[in-house]
């Protein structure tokens, strides 16, 4: 009977443990750090939480910390060409960029539907299935069959706003973007043409 109590003290025990350490991130220094830099930076394109409402600005709720560093440190350091996030970035230290992925990484993102590229659409070939007369691979071989990339490799898609994506792609496609790894976005975006890349955009859109 003492041992079953003893069990039952300690299951309780680390119960409580678990909840007063489930999210200890969000009290961190770096986290609270990072939020003065959103509310004071990032709070009128992006949001406070990261999923900007304006279609041609990206949400970056739940991306890849790593990914969302590095993309500030290459608008820091020129490698990715953009006017405006140049002068957003322009002050910031290297530990800042990292506190800023952390703390967007932590949102949660909100989801999306595509308009009109769901199930058996252009949209949902290629982003599946690629193109194979073109040497268009499958974007879901890299970015996951939902769309939620690889940690430290490639990034999260799904729920992204179309017209952010499209544009990109057309950056890379007119290699005014070149921050990618081997040009492999680069490559893939100039076999494809704007109605496949608005299609897999918006199927993107809807990933859930």
């Amino acid at each position: 009977m003492l041992i079953r109590n003893y069990f039952f003290i300690l299951l309780g025990a680390m119960s409580i443990s678990f909840s007063l350490f489930a999210e200890p991130q969000k009290e961190s220094n770096q986290y609270l750090s990072a939020k003065k830099i959103v509310n004071n930076l990032c709070i009128a394109c992006h949001a406070i939480d990261g999923n900007s409402s304006i279609s041609m600005n990206p949400k970056l709720a739940g991306q890849h910390s790593a990914y969302i560093t590095k993309q500030l440190m290459n608008f820091k350091n020129g490698s990715r060409e953009n006017a405006v996030m140049a002068g957003m970035v322009a002050s910031l230290t290297e530990d800042d960029m990292k506190n800023l992925g952390l703390y967007f990484s932590m949102q949660s993102l909100k989801l999306s539907s595509a308009k009109t590229n769901g199930k058996g659409s252009l949209g949902e070939k290629i982003y599946r299935g690629g193109l194979s007369d073109k040497g268009v691979p499958a974007c879901a071989s890299c970015h996951g069959p939902a769309g939620h990339g690889v940690p430290d490799v490639y990034p999260r898609l799904n729920g992204q706003h179309s017209e952010y994506s499209l544009s990109q792609l057309n950056l890379f496609r007119l290699e005014k973007r070149s921050n990618d790894e081997g040009m492999m976005m680069r490559t893939i975006a100039q076999k494809l043409t704007e109605k496949e890349m608005q299609a897999v955009s918006d199927y993107i859109q809807g990933l859930q």
